[in-house]
């Protein structure tokens, strides 16, 4: 087996395992499998992308924390089975972020899951709270969250980028034990599952029908504008907002529904002739 890179951190009581090479699949399947109950996070970069780009994916099991590089072991197809298994409770915080990020570069569906962050909505009838805190009010522990905007995409991973990622999972199973005690006294335990669940069920989505429900009251032509912006930028992997903006959004369909057009008012929001080509196509202008 590829010898693993065992990483030892002050106030982590599990072991931790940089994963970064395929060799290493049977020894992931077989930590996995045999856990009921598992926390997941992921880390990415989504800047100048249509989709996420997946650089990590956290794994927090009993006694064991594994910080999957997606980046360098390009088939995880071995992951689906395992994270999509419906006796598996997956435990996240901010369930619709981190299945987004799963469904788009991975294919996996996380269906059975527990958010922390809509548990502790519930406990605390408050605004929604951030891991740090989360682990704050249960632990008296203070996380450091310095790494939060670093490169994830860059290789090697710094120690503070690997102890910051094996932080965000490894607490997640021990918040769940404790705020399910919480939700039974509460009586809240099936609305925090049902909520959790309406929240991996939009991060499992296509990206665009959460983005089209922001544009409800638009017109037709808007619509048919909005989603010609966003399968091409789906196509060519790039931001919608690259193409234009949504503000901008109502001033290109006025300008086509006057049927006064001229290409230098298309020029100012297409920045090449190719994209501005297929836009006329689609539109059929």
């Amino acid at each position: 087996m590829h010898l693993k890179k065992f990483l030892n951190f002050f106030l982590k009581k599990k072991e931790v395992y940089l994963i970064q090479s395929y060799l290493d699949k049977e020894f992931v399947i077989d930590i996995i499998s045999n856990e009921n109950i598992i926390g997941i996070d992921t880390e990415f970069d989504w800047r100048n992308t249509y989709f996420p780009k997946l650089s990590l994916l956290q794994i927090s099991a009993s006694n064991k924390i594994l910080l999957i590089d997606c980046i360098k072991i390009k088939d995880l197809k071995f992951l689906k089975n395992l994270l999509e298994d419906k006796k598996k409770l997956i435990v996240i915080h901010s369930a619709r972020s981190d299945t987004t990020v799963l469904n788009t570069n991975l294919k996996i569906k996380i269906k059975n899951v527990f958010d922390v962050q809509i548990a502790e909505k519930l406990i605390s009838k408050s605004e929604i709270l951030n891991y740090g805190k989360i682990v704050k009010k249960y632990f008296s522990v203070s996380l450091n969250k310095s790494e939060t905007k670093s490169n994830w995409l860059k290789r090697p991973f710094t120690e503070d980028q690997l102890s910051y990622a094996a932080d965000d999972v490894n607490f997640l199973i021990e918040i769940y034990k404790k705020q399910l005690k919480i939700l039974k006294k509460l009586r809240l335990v099936e609305r925090a599952f049902q909520d959790s669940e309406k929240e991996s069920f939009f991060g499992n989505q296509d990206l665009y029908i959460s983005r089209l429900k922001k544009i409800k009251k638009a017109s037709k032509l808007e619509k048919k504008i909005f989603m010609w912006r966003e399968k091409y930028a789906e196509k060519k992997n790039i931001p919608p907002s690259k193409i234009f903006k949504d503000k901008e959004l109502k001033l290109v369909a006025k300008e086509i529904k006057n049927k006064k057009y001229k290409d230098d008012f298309f020029k100012k929001f297409f920045k090449d002739s190719t994209t501005l080509k297929d836009f006329f196509s689609e539109i059929k202008i």
